[in-house]
């Protein structure tokens, strides 16, 4: 199949981990389990409250009981590296999107030619939002022990913030695939 062929494997590359990424980054974002507190006094030993970016969860690993939409009681969704990753996940999310529309429009394989411009463009645009979410994951566990909690309880960090990491990380090397682009503009 000649189309396939003209396909840079730098734009596939980007093509395949950007949406990855996205999907890391809408899973990390949505599901509440940026921060895990367990070993709490005065609790059941197999309680852990799950904290994420929108909703508190509490769950009796036992019993397999989970309830979310907890209580806030110790002002955890008033932090700044909470609130900032409240606005920069979502922000994360559409540029994520519209630069996978920009590249799905520069990379198109029905066209005999890729248009490198407009995929080295989308590879900038899907550059931002890998940044723009790695600053509050990084922010989030930098400040992950000084964050509220009950006193003497442990702190781990939870998977949703693992996967947005990655997600950051995979939208970072797919922008930057897709930049590599540039290069054929430059050699035209």
């Amino acid at each position: 199949h000649l189309a396939s062929m003209r396909t840079p494997t730098a734009m596939i590359v980007g093509l395949v981990v950007c949406p990855c990424g996205l999907l890391l980054m809408l899973t990390g974002t949505l599901a509440p389990s940026w921060r895990q507190v367990s070993l709490i006094p005065n609790e059941p030993i197999d309680l852990v409250l799950e904290q994420g970016l929108w909703d508190i969860c509490r769950e009796q690993q036992s019993s397999h009981d989970r309830r979310c939409s907890q209580a806030d009681e110790l002002g955890y969704f008033k932090e700044l590296p909470v609130r900032v990753a409240q606005g920069l996940m979502p922000t994360s999310l559409v540029l994520t999107f519209l630069g996978l529309v920009v590249a799905a429009l520069g990379v198109r394989c029905w066209q005999k030619e890729p248009r490198h411009l407009l995929a080295g463009i989308a590879g900038l645009v899907l550059l931002l939002p890998g940044l723009l979410s790695l600053v509050p994951a990084s922010w989030y566990t930098h400040e992950l022990w000084a964050l509220p909690a009950p006193a003497g309880s442990t702190l781990a960090v939870g998977y949703s913030l693992v996967l947005s990491y990655l997600g950051s990380c995979m939208e970072i090397v797919g922008g930057l695939a897709l930049t590599l682009s540039f290069h054929h503009c430059c050699k035209e």
